[in-house]
């Protein structure tokens, strides 16, 4: 993956190319959220921001990994994750071992379909692509600074 950015975060090349090795970002999920949920539910679809939430969500548990540990997740956490699969985002893993007293132990993972998330994005996030401002949901630096309180700009 490649992100490139200038200092005012105007433009931006970002590229996903779903190898082992490349780290999925919170705008490539995101894009891939929104486009898996599209392409599955032909009537409605998904805003920005609850994709975005939802890719920082997920992503805050793999980290820089493609695969985790199902124990770890909560109830909650784990309706998204199933939700996620049926988009095919996301697909589930089985583990069984032997434990020394013989019994069966079986561990569940979840895993990044790394290769369905950049055939989603293809094309969306490479410069040029129809999307490209949108995906990256650029802030305006006057909405940030609109956000500061009065007193912050008082020089005491």
């Amino acid at each position: 993956m490649v992100l490139k950015e200038d200092l005012l975060g105007k433009s931006a090349i970002v590229e996903f190319f779903g190898g082992k090795a490349d780290v999925v970002s919170r705008c490539v999920l995101a894009t891939a959220i929104q486009r898996s949920f599209k392409k599955k539910n032909q009537e409605g679809s998904l805003e920005v921001g609850v994709a975005e939430e939802m890719a920082e969500h997920v992503l805050n548990f793999f980290g820089y990994g493609e695969r985790i540990i199902d124990n770890m997740l909560k109830t909650d956490d784990r309706d998204i994750f199933y939700m996620l699969e049926d988009l095919g985002i996301l697909k589930t893993e089985r583990e069984e071992t032997t434990l020394y007293d013989g019994r069966e132990w079986r561990i569940n993972y979840w895993t990044l379909k790394k290769k369905y998330i950049a055939d989603l994005t293809e094309g969306f996030l490479r410069p040029g692509g129809p999307d490209m401002a949108s995906a990256l949901s650029i802030i305006d630096e006057k909405e940030v600074y609109a956000e500061l309180p009065d007193d912050m700009w008082d020089r005491n």
